[in-house]
């Protein structure tokens, strides 16, 4: 062994060296190979699993008639005067023309009776005027249509068409109509508590969608003497004008009228402002009493849903 050249000895060692690399490359490789086939085989089964869902949260709502009508009347309270702008989409017809109008709005309400809409229509701010009090409602539509409509409340049947704008305008932002208890039923509709409110001839009068987890109205149905809807509002996206006062920023509001009739329409507001409002009651008698007739061409009265020229 003490005669063996060093040289040859380190080229061997070399040899060896690079035998023994050589040989655990492919076994490193295949454990590489072996992990990223185990990886994948986990990343499918779990794919594969079912994925899970948290159950729904459930809302009991009310349990009885009285505490729902409670709840709405309280909510009621808390609605005080308010101003509000946006846009609205108008579609109506007059004379058997189909109209379409977008255009901005501006509200001013003065909670139970009072309502005032004027809407931006061909450069004139008062383009569109909707309103009604405690006694009359009316609706002003110009340069185009030249049309003045009004009624008085106390000769409407719950099949007049024209005067839900008004009325519906009015519960969409809040100032739900409540009447005794004994005149209602209360029922469970998926996440919604229903109000049912009866017509006196074991028909349906109204229909108030009240959803459990806020117990905010969502929708409200009206229905004339024959149990026929006749009319819908549906309220979403509520601000808190203030300390439990609420109002929706998206109302439409659809009435069912006849294809083609003047009785059909479907007006679609998007509130981007509500304030609190205080008027003066000069303010009030400008906003709240109906204008006259002058500067219209097509003036109407409505008289238990029949146009009366």
């Amino acid at each position: 062994m003490d005669g063996v050249n060093p040289k040859f000895e380190a080229r061997n060692t070399k040899r060896i060296q690079m035998f023994k690399i050589q040989n655990s490359k492919p076994r490193s490789s295949l454990r590489l190979i072996l992990y990223f086939a185990w990886v994948i085989l986990l990343l499918i089964v779990a794919g594969c699993e079912p994925q899970r869902r948290e159950p729904e949260p459930v809302f009991p709502g009310k349990k009885s008639v009285s505490e729902a009508l409670h709840a709405l009347s309280s909510r009621s309270q808390n609605i005080g005067p308010l101003k509000a702008s946006g846009q609205c989409l108008w579609q109506y017809y007059s004379e058997g023309k189909a109209h379409n109008e977008n255009f901005a709005v501006k509200i001013w309400a003065n909670p139970p009776a009072e309502v005032y809409l004027q809407g931006d229509i061909g450069f004139n701010p008062r383009g569109i005027v909707l309103g009604s009090n405690a006694s009359e409602f009316w609706l002003l539509i110009k340069p185009e249509v030249s049309r003045y409509s009004w009624g008085k409340w106390s000769e409407q049947g719950s099949s007049s068409g024209l005067m839900f704008v008004p009325k519906t305008l009015g519960e969409g932002l809040g100032i739900v109509e409540v009447s005794n208890e004994k005149d209602w039923s209360l029922s469970k509709e998926d996440n919604f508590d229903v109000l049912v409110r009866g017509n006196g001839k074991r028909g349906v009068d109204k229909k108030i969608y009240i959803s459990r987890r806020d117990y905010l109205v969502r929708k409200i149905e009206y229905f004339d003497v024959n149990g026929e809807a006749v009319a819908m509002a549906e309220l979403d996206r509520y601000r808190e004008v203030s300390k439990e006062f609420f109002i929706p920023a998206s109302i439409k509001i659809i009435m069912y009228g006849e294809e083609g009739s003047d009785g059909s329409a479907t007006v679609r507001l998007s509130l981007k402002s509500v304030k609190s409002e205080s008027f003066t009651e000069i303010r009030r008698n400008i906003l709240f009493n109906r204008p006259g007739t002058s500067g219209y061409k097509n003036i109407y009265r409505i008289i238990n849903a029949q146009i009366v020229e």
